[in-house]
């Protein structure tokens, strides 16, 4: 059975050797960059001890460095599962949601017809090149110039002209031998419905080719000369070489630079995509004219887990932003997202880029948001939530946000963040006395009750942070708290896990570098969890990055306390075992030195001790605060033994 051109393409486009090869394998992640897609394991095709087996998702293949065994998707499929080449297309067809083709006898000729397509493509650029270098091309380059490209960046991004006129393409592709339906099937020209000969489809227009994953061209974009031509923009129509909603601007050269290390960014439209290279930002890509589309937020994923989309900040912007959340919520799973980068109002980031440089792009793409943050925006924004009815709205809206998400995993954590967002919005906020309160009003925040109310497992989690936090944005104190941190049991999952980590990133002195490791090797989750804590995020060597000394006193005490605590726990834990038997005074002594040794160790030495109160958890509570929260505890009580009969 032959298969249709451009069948095995998108295949391998839609589904991920990574994926493939995983439900076979046990990756070492350790060796692995999962955010790159550099993948290791053992070899299944050899018994092994090391992992000698490398997958590139990226580029779609497998290579075993003992037995040499090398393939794509299909081989590996076709190897594993014992099935022909056929057997293992149908396999992979039915994992990504492709219909096997019907038996096409003329697949050979189709494939034929491709390659020439192609080539007439190339005849169209190297003209269009050619025009924007000539006298007609005047206005064009000086557009450009304009618009601050350099003749370098022209020649980088392949910029062409199609001048003024209805057949000037259409005539060079026929005098150099072009069929005429060689020219209309590529989109270059349309039939006339006078009776009159074909027309060119770009005409007095800036052109910018599309090329698709592997490099070649198969369509073109035009931006018009004249400011009163209907269309700003206009892309080739669809051919047997391009399909819109499957392709990207930008394709290979972002892929390539994301492999090296570069953030995926999803722009708007061409010079978007072209500012941000050239302002080092190399893994731009943008849909072509459209909304993004589902088959085109595969082709991101597959080159990025979570790439950031970077809209305009006008209304039309924001509003392309949240519709790409309604798309994206079913197709989520475990590591693979977005992220939004809103631009300021009025502004793309051709125009961000302009005004304030590299650097006023990078402090967008820093703070860029997840999902879930544009979701909870979207749905409360401009509500009146004044009304248990209207509360009642909002809270439906968001079940039938989450309940798109197919994943149960992340359909819970969606509901909890929601959860959460949703009671510090309606939680009330007391007034002074006498004012009463007003319902429906966000609190400032919970850090006081938090930490007077919580046990003292959470005093210790809250400890155990603070510490990995610590070290994560001061990496250079590892080294010297290294004995510390790997005597250290910490309670808390992700907190492990990270302690792990850190543990092999002896040495690394810079943060950056430090947490893209860290996000490699274990996905951007526990770091976003990590730090999302206000009390972390107030802490002193937090708040100072640039002071390691003071990182290095608070990361001394920190550990002190939590190492004295719950060793007074054990003490304590013994002792009550002890109790059973007979009480004496050996006993009563390892009570006072369990209790001596916690108290010592939770003394502030950097701080007025005389402005702070200790918790039962052992946190430092503001005085004046632990009194303002005491005073209106009372209050409540008296009121309510007032109301009493």
């Amino acid at each position: 059975m032959s298969l249709p051109p451009g069948f095995l393409e998108e295949l391998r486009s839609r589904v991920s050797i990574a994926q493939v090869v995983g439900r076979k394998v046990i990756w070492d992640m350790r060796k692995s960059n999962q955010a790159r897609g550099d993948m290791w394991a053992p070899c299944p095709f050899h018994q092994e001890k090391t992992a000698s087996f490398h997958v590139d998702d990226r580029k779609g293949y497998y290579y075993c460095f003992g037995c040499h065994a090398k393939g794509d998707a299909i081989g590996f499929v076709r190897e594993t599962e014992n099935v022909d080449f056929m057997g293992a297309v149908e396999i992979l067809a039915a994992e990504a949601g492709m219909q096997m083709p019907a038996r096409d006898p003329g697949a050979r000729e189709k494939a034929d017809r491709r390659t020439e397509l192609m080539l007439v493509m190339e005849m169209a650029l190297r003209f269009f090149r050619m025009q924007l270098r000539s006298g007609a091309g005047a206005g064009a380059r000086a557009y450009l110039e304009g618009r601050g490209l350099s003749d370098a960046a022209l020649e980088r991004w392949e910029i062409g002209f199609a001048p003024p006129g209805w057949q000037n393409l259409w005539d060079h592709l026929t005098n150099a031998g072009t069929k005429p339906e060689m020219s209309l099937a590529a989109g270059l020209a349309r039939e006339s419905d006078k009776g009159r000969q074909p027309y060119d489809v770009f005409r007095n227009r800036i052109i910018f080719p599309i090329r698709d994953g592997r490099g070649r061209v198969i369509a073109f974009g035009g931006r018009a000369m004249d400011p009163s031509d209907n269309a700003k923009y206009l892309n080739s129509p669809e051919t047997d070489l391009f399909a819109k909603g499957r392709s990207l601007f930008n394709h290979a050269p972002a892929r390539e630079a994301v492999g090296r290390g570069q953030p995926l960014i999803v722009a708007e439209g061409y010079m978007d995509v072209i500012a941000l290279s050239e302002a080092g930002f190399t893994g731009a890509v943008a849909p072509l004219g459209t909304a993004i589309t589902e088959d085109q937020l595969r082709l991101l994923w597959r080159i990025a887990p979570e790439p950031v989309v970077a809209l305009d900040g006008d209304k039309a912007g924001v509003g392309a932003a949240r519709r790409v959340i309604d798309l994206a919520l079913p197709l989520l799973e475990a590591g693979q997202s977005l992220r939004f980068a809103l631009m300021p109002p009025g502004q793309d980031p051709d125009d961000l880029i302009r005004a304030g440089g590299a650097g006023a792009m990078q402090k967008m793409l820093d703070a860029a948001v997840p999902m879930v943050t544009l979701l909870w925006q979207r749905e409360t924004e401009g509500r009146n939530l004044d009304s248990p009815e209207r509360k009642a709205a909002l809270e439906r809206d968001l079940r039938k946000a989450v309940a798109r998400i197919k994943d149960p995993a992340i359909r819970r954590h969606y509901g909890e963040e929601l959860n959460r967002l949703r009671r510090a919005l309606f939680r009330p906020e007391w007034t002074p006395r006498g004012k009463g309160r007003v319902p429906g009003a966000p609190r400032p925040g919970t850090r006081n009750s938090a930490l007077v109310a919580a046990s003292a497992q959470f005093g210790e989690d809250l400890r155990e942070a603070v510490i990995l936090a610590t070290l994560i944005t001061h990496p250079a104190l590892i080294l010297s708290f290294e004995a510390e941190l790997e005597r250290l049991e910490f309670r808390v999952p992700y907190h492990a896990r990270l302690q792990a980590e850190l543990l092999t990133c002896l040495g690394e002195s810079d943060p950056a570098v430090l947490r893209s490791r860290l996000e490699a090797r274990l996905g951007a989750g526990p770091l976003e969890k990590l730090f999302a804590s206000g009390h972390v995020q107030i802490a002193p060597p937090i708040r100072h990055p640039d002071d390691d000394e003071k990182a290095r006193l608070c990361l001394a005490e920190e550990l002190a306390k939590l190492a004295a605590n719950r060793g007074a726990a054990r003490e304590i834990a013994e002792a009550m075992e002890d109790m059973e038997g007979l009480a004496d005074e050996g006993l009563t002594w390892r009570l006072g030195q369990a209790a001596q040794a916690r108290n010592t160790a939770g003394r502030v030495k950097t701080e007025n001790r005389g402005d702070f109160d200790v918790a039962p958890n052992g946190a430092q509570v503001d005085r004046g605060e632990r009194e303002a929260f005491d005073r209106l505890v009372a209050q409540i009580r008296y009121d309510k033994a007032r109301q009493r009969p």
